[in-house]
Order: structure tokens, then sequence, then C-alpha cells
């Protein structure tokens, strides 16, 4: 591994601090972007091959949701830590502290990516008993667990990757592991789905082998261009070693994000569980919306990967105002981009749920659970901008109280009401309702936030967004 080369860490770093805010985040957000929606288009694709075996098997894959969430949990949250923790570090010029934190990834996907297998692979059959399978869908169900079970450590080791290369204000390596990653998957999985050409055919299964197989080769990218001296990190063995000071600043803002994703989990396998009490055919009603409405959403998600590095570069080299700004600019775009994409889905529902199936039964379900769910999408960009900005801050508290504030508070009494006087349709107004609610929250208590920064009289002694000086190479203070 190659010796540290601050030259090259400051070009690579110092545009956080100094490059013009509508530039800067599209530079870090479009990669991201790109990624999100190559990902969700595989899943798109996945759904479409799916739909081509039965509805069983869309709502078998469905059900799984909740699983992945909560690796994906520890993935973010561990990789939001790393990221925060890393750009405060790059805004404080410390070259030596950010190798540190980059090196942490390493051992916490070996631990976290174990556990997940054993899971995974050695209950599968209970797990999916505990997401709410149906009887049709159960083995369909425990088979896909299985296979994607063995991949649990790529999935991992991508997420955290992903973010200690954003962190260096680096998006588009990222990006390229992810498309190569799930172009390969939307790829092979007909292949192994109906058995095509010398493979075999595995349905469900085959899907899940498809998902790990790629997986795996992103993270080998992944692994090569960041250990590799090819990006701003020089790590080094010792920096691979645990190392239990930095791993606790990590968590400190990660696990908020963490519980953030786990509460997500239960609260989707209560989704799940009122929904299968609608039948099957309501579970894959749900995939398929989900599968289209992430689409629209994933922009936001990269968006917040842009704003993220900025926010955390910005607060430790207390350019406050800067830093306020982004999160400003980042919001409103979002908020036309999101109106958009309401307008365009609430229109042409039919017509887009009809490409994955065309049952008569599921669209009559699908069409207006999607409509109701995407109108209050317009929303969703500024509250995930709202909570990435208190992550930003290393106030990753502050974030788990807002999104516990909005499925605690709003979501699970609104899902566990309405459906007994509105049946389906309230399972589908449960999330509106508690959309509305969770950005109100969350929009004034960043407000209360930005009041107090600025009346704190910190802004007063705010220094110039000149380019940054040469990266110190002392330890770095330890935050309180």
């Amino acid at each position: 591994m190659n010796t540290d080369k601050p030259d090259e860490l400051h070009e690579t770093t110092a545009r956080l601090g100094t490059e013009r805010l509508s530039k800067l985040l599209i530079r870090l957000s479009a990669p991201s972007i790109v990624s999100m929606v190559t990902i969700s288009l595989y899943h798109l694709a996945d759904t479409f091959w799916l739909g081509q075996l039965s509805y069983q098997a869309i709502a078998a894959v469905t059900i799984t949701f909740p699983f992945y969430i909560a690796v994906v949990s520890i993935g973010v949250g561990t990789g939001v830590g790393a990221n925060a923790l890393a750009s405060r570090r790059f805004g404080e010029r410390n070259v030596e502290a950010t190798n540190q934190v980059a090196g942490q990834i390493f051992p916490l996907t070996a631990v976290s990516g174990v556990i997940f297998t054993i899971i995974s692979v050695l209950f599968a059959r209970p797990v999916a008993i505990l997401l709410g399978a149906t009887p049709d869908i159960l083995g369909l169900t425990t088979e896909y667990l299985v296979f994607i079970g063995w991949g649990m450590p790529f999935i991992l080791f991508r997420l955290m990757s992903r973010n200690v290369f954003h962190a260096a204000g680096d998006a588009v390596k990222p990006m390229i592991f992810t498309v190569v990653g799930t172009v390969l998957n939307a790829v092979l999985d007909p292949f192994f789905i109906f058995g095509w050409g010398p493979f075999p055919e595995m349905g469900v299964a085959g899907a899940g082998l498809a998902t790990t197989i790629t997986g795996g080769i992103a993270a080998i990218l992944s692994f090569y261009y960041l250990v590799g001296g090819r990006s701003v990190y020089r790590l080094k063995l010792h920096h691979l070693k645990p190392n239990l000071p930095i791993i606790k600043q990590i968590y400190r803002v990660g696990l908020p994000s963490i519980l953030m994703e786990f509460t997500e989990t239960i609260v989707f396998i209560l989704f799940n569980r009122v929904v299968a009490g609608f039948g099957s055919i309501a579970l894959a009603a749900l995939g398929i919306g989900i599968r289209i409405i992430d689409l629209a959403f994933m922009p936001i998600i990269g968006v917040a990967h842009g704003l993220l590095p900025i926010v955390g570069f910005c607060l430790g080299a207390h350019l406050w105002k800067r830093l306020w700004s982004a999160v400003k600019l980042a919001s409103l775009s979002l908020v036309v981009l999101m109106g958009v994409a309401t307008v365009l889905l609430e229109v042409f529902a039919p017509q887009v749920i009809t490409i994955f199936n065309n049952d008569p039964e599921l669209l009559a379900i699908a069409v207006p659970g999607m409509r109701i769910i995407v109108s209050t999408l317009i929303l969703m960009g500024p509250v995930i901008m709202f909570i990435t900005t208190f992550q930003g801050l290393s106030k990753g508290w502050t974030a788990i109280f807002l999104t516990l504030a909005r499925e605690l508070i709003f979501f699970i009494p609104a899902i566990l009401i309405l459906p007994r006087y509105l049946g389906l349709n309230g399972v589908w107004l449960s999330i509106p309702i508690a959309d509305v609610s969770g950005t109100a929250i969350a929009g004034f208590w960043l407000y209360r936030e930005y009041r107090r920064q600025k009346s704190s009289g910190i802004w007063d002694n705010e220094p110039s967004t000149e380019p940054v000086p040469e990266f110190a190479t002392a330890d770095p203070p330890v935050p309180d």
C-alpha cells in the first residue's frame, strides 16, 4: 500500500469547502443518483422476470424486504458514521485520522457479514415465517433467503465502502462499482430463473443466486480500489486492525442511523403482516408498487449521499453559512424533482403496473395503492435532507428521534387503526399521513437548530472559503 500523499488528498477534498454549491452538489450527488437509479432499475427488472413466473414469486421476494432493510441498516449506519467522521477529519486537515477511519470498515464488515449469513442460511424458514410469509409462498421465500444469505458480506462491504469514498468527495468510483454489479445482476437473472442455455432452472432461488454472484463482483472492485492506493486513502495494514476508540466514534453517529433502519425493519414486518391479511396478491401489489416508487425515490437518497460530506466538512471547517446554503439548495431542488415524479406516477399508474403483471385483480389493488402512496412523495426530499443534516452535524440521536416520531407516533397507529375501517385503502393511507406529520416535525426541529446556531455567535468568525492549507498530520482532538 502506498504512502501518504497530502497534495493529492488536498486537491480532492478542498472543493468541499470552495466549489460553487450547485456544482458541488451535482458532482457529488449525480454518481450516487446514477447508482441508486441503476439499483432500482435492476429491482424493476427482477420484478418483471419474477412476474413472468407468477404473482406468488413477486410476493415471496416482497416479504423479504424487512430482512434486507435490517442488513442495509448495519451497512448504511456504519457507513454514515464513517462518512461523517472521515469528512470531519478532512475538514480538520488530518490525513492519518482519515485512513484510520476508513480501515475500520474491514473488521466491521467481517463480523456483521458472518452474523447475517448465519441467520439467512441456517434459519431461513423461521425468518420467513417471522416476516409474515403466507403458506403459499413460504417455500419460495425460504429458498430466496438461503441464496441471498451467502452474499451478505458483499452487500455490507459495498454499503460501508461507498460512504468512505463519498467522505473524500469521490462519488464516481462507487457509482461505477454499483452500476457494474447491478447491470450484471439484471443480465444474469433470467438465465438462473428460467434456466436459459447451460444454466439450471432455479426460479425464485435463481434470482437470489444472481444477486450474490454479482454483489461479490462489485465488492471485489470496491476492495481493489480502496486498498490499492487508487483513492485518496493510503491504507496500511495497521489501519485495518480494529480500533475501539474509532469504532466507538463511528457508532456514536452511526448507531442512531442503524436504529432508525431497524425501526424500519420492524415497521415493515408489521406492514407486511397487515397486507398479508388481504392475501398474497396484495403482497404482490405492494411489491410492484414499492419497486416503481423506489425509482422515483432514489434521487433523494443520491442527493443525501452528496449532502452528507458537505455538511460534515463544513462542520469541521466552521463554514456555517455554506453548510445551511447547501441544505436549502438540496431540499428545494428535490421538491421540484419529486413534484414532477408525483404527477407522472399519478397519471400513468395503470400503464406502468401492467408492464409487470396484467392480472385484473392485481391491478385493481395496485393502482389505487400506488396513487395514494405517491401523493406525498414531494415531501420526502426535504425530510430526508433535514435528517441527513443532523447526521452530518454529528447529532445522530436527533436524527433517530425525528425518524422514530414518524414511525412510532404516526405510522404505527395509522396502520393498526385505518384498515379496520377502510380496508386495504387504509393500509395505503397510513403512509402519506406519516409523511405529512414527520415532515412537519423535522422541519420545525431543523429550523430550531438553525436559529440556535445563528444566534450563538459562532457565525461571526467564520473563515473564508478560499483554498484550504496543507493537511496536518497530528492526531485530531477527540470529539465531546
